[in-house]
C-alpha cells in the first residue's frame, strides 16, 4: 500500500512521475534525502515566479521562502509525515495554494490527517522506491491534493489548471536530479 493512501485516500488532484535509476535503494534513498533543487535553474525560476505575487500582497509577511532542499521544505511548512528508509518518504503541506501568499499552515505531522478547517487544501508528496528485477530502482513521486470544502476546491482547481504543467516540471526535474546525483556518485 502506498503511504499516500493512508494520508489522502481521496483527493481532488493527483500528479505522478517516475524514473528508473540503476543503483541500490540505499543510494537512491540517500540522494532523495540530500536532494538540492537549487541546482536546477528551471526549478529556481519556477519557485521565483511562484513567489512574485506575494511581493504585492498584504500577506507577504506570512509568505515563507519555499525550501529547495529537504531541510528548507520542512522549514517552509512541509511536515515529514512518514519515512521508511529505502521504501518511501511522505511529506505533507496545508495551505491556500491558490492565493498570492499561499497561507501555509504550520502544523505537526499528527495533525495532518484530521486537518479540516474550511478554506484550505492539504497536499501529500511522496517518493516511493520500487526494486526492479535488473537491480535498478524505479523511483516514483506522487502528489495528491484534497481541498477541505467546495469553495476551496473550485479555487484550487482553477489554479491547478494553470499550475499543473509547471508542478509536473518540478517533479520531473527533481527525479532527474536524483538520478544524476546517484550516477555522479557511482
Amino acid at each position: 500500500m502506498k503511504r499516500n493512501d493512508a494520508y489522502l485516500p481521496q483527493y481532488d488532484a493527483i500528479e505522478t512521475h517516475q524514473i528508473v535509476i540503476k543503483a541500490s535503494a540505499q543510494q537512491v534513498y540517500a540522494a532523495v534525502r540530500e536532494l538540492d533543487l537549487s541546482r536546477s535553474l528551471l526549478i529556481r525560476t519556477l519557485f521565483l515566479l511562484r513567489s512574485l505575487p506575494a511581493l504585492f500582497s498584504s500577506q507577504r509577511k506570512t509568505q515563507s521562502q519555499l525550501g529547495l532542499n529537504l531541510a528548507g521544505l520542512l522549514r517552509s511548512g512541509f511536515v515529514l509525515l512518514e519515512e521508511k528508509p529505502e521504501e518511501e518518504m511522505v511529506l505533507g503541506l496545508v495551505g491556500k495554494f491558490w492565493t498570492a501568499a499561499g497561507c501555509i499552515q504550520q502544523i505537526e505531522a499528527n495533525q495532518f490527517r484530521d486537518f479540516a478547517t474550511p478554506g484550505y487544501a492539504k497536499a501529500v508528496w511522496n517518493f516511493s522506491f520500487h526494486p526492479q528485477s535488473n537491480g535498478a530502482i524505479k523511483l516514483t513521486t506522487e502528489t495528491r491534493v484534497l481541498c477541505t470544502d467546495e469553495a476551496s476546491r473550485k479555487r484550487f482547481l482553477r489554479y491547478w489548471r494553470f499550475v499543473r504543467p509547471f508542478s509536473g516540471l518540478i517533479r520531473i526535474a527533481a527525479l532527474r536530479a536524483i538520478k544524476r546525483a546517484v550516477e555522479e556518485e557511482s
